[in-house]
């Protein structure tokens, strides 16, 4: 006795939801992080990929592990140490936002 085979069923993808609003809030950076991204307050978001920007212009991701950050420095005077990970990155980040 042979059996049908069915077709997966399609799962509808998952609706994308706005970014917190807590995120989109414009902070200003100290003077330290403007020296790295510029002056004018922006959201969370855009000072994380404004620093990324500025790690890859100056290729300052450890070569052997690319989960380091080698800072330079600018980046050491936010960082206040030679290397950081990228997950302690965004904390230290968030201590020069107001």
């Amino acid at each position: 006795m042979a059996t049908a085979k069915k077709a997966p069923a399609k799962t509808a993808a998952p609706a994308k939801r706005a970014p917190s609003a807590a995120f989109m809030k414009p902070m200003t950076p100290s003077p330290a992080l403007a020296a790295v991204i510029g002056n004018k307050p922006m959201p969370r978001t855009e000072v994380t990929k404004k620093v990324w920007e500025y790690i890859k212009a100056h290729n300052l991701q450890d070569a052997a592990n690319k989960r380091n950050i080698n800072a330079d420095a600018k980046l050491k005077e936010i960082f206040k140490k030679p290397q950081v990970t990228m997950f302690e990155m965004t904390k230290l980040i968030s201590a020069h936002l107001s």
